[in-house]
């Protein structure tokens, strides 16, 4: 499978990192060439392409991972082809804004995170389409939604990637200013925000009696959420969600 990738910034260099660890040949991979297309392609023997149209005219499947702003333009006059599969990585671009002109190829959308890096990205995909997984599964794992809304709301997740490596950090800096040293506090935290993700994800128990079987009465856990409850700390939480997803939403 032959993969073209339109935007080679940032997001899609954790991409590709992820599809160099799962094995992906180099030669199944064609790069426009703006951005850091020309340094990749010299650094792991990608092909380049001459221009957009080029990824359009040789690849069946087509990343597009430029900034939200420039999606539109990007896509617009390539010459599209039935059987062609646009995956949009743009986020709060909705599909009626593409979708015409990159008929008749049809278009997935999708939210990755940089976790691609390692194979780790939970991926939310609408709608769920088989020409994806491949990529998918090599990046992560797919998690197919049903409707266009639901994937704005699981897109505010990719936020809180972001939210939750404050809260590392957070967690870190506090520990190394109570004399941990750094290496240690880092991994200690990054670690236990891992472990809890495996319980909530793994765990057959519902989500809350999990929690609950943490917050012995008169306990630690207890003493520091009855803290941030009362300083509003969980409240804010939902606050930044419901701004994120207004922002998708382009309210």
């Amino acid at each position: 499978m032959r993969i073209g990738i339109i935007g080679v910034g940032h997001l899609a260099m954790s991409l590709l990192a992820g599809l160099r660890k799962a094995g992906w040949p180099p030669g199944e991979v064609l790069l426009s060439p703006r951005g850091h297309g020309a340094e990749l392609a010299e650094d792991h023997g990608y092909a380049l392409a001459r221009d957009n149209a080029d990824i359009v005219a040789r690849c069946d499947t087509v990343l597009l991972a430029v900034r939200p702003a420039h999606a539109l333009a990007a896509v617009t006059g390539l010459g599209w082809r039935d059987g062609q599969v646009l995956i949009s990585a743009c986020a709060g671009v909705p599909s009626a804004a593409l979708a015409g002109v990159v008929a008749p190829a049809a278009m997935v959308r999708i939210m990755p995170i940089t976790a691609a890096e390692f194979g780790a990205s939970p991926t939310v995909v609408w709608p769920d389409h088989p020409a994806a997984h491949p990529f998918l599964d090599a990046i992560g794992s797919a998690i197919p939604v049903a409707s266009e809304a639901a994937f704005e709301t699981a897109t505010v997740s990719a936020a809180i990637y972001g939210w939750a490596q404050e809260l590392i950090a957070r967690g870190a800096e506090w520990s190394m200013a109570q004399g941990l040293p750094e290496e240690t506090a880092r991994q200690l935290v990054a670690r236990t925000f891992t472990a809890a993700g495996r319980m909530q994800a793994e765990s057959p128990e519902p989500m809350r009696a999990l929690l609950k079987s943490l917050v012995t009465p008169g306990g630690i856990t207890e003493a520091g959420l009855t803290h941030l409850r009362e300083a509003k700390a969980l409240d804010a939480w939902d606050g930044a969600c419901d701004v994120v997803l207004k922002r998708l939403k382009g309210a």
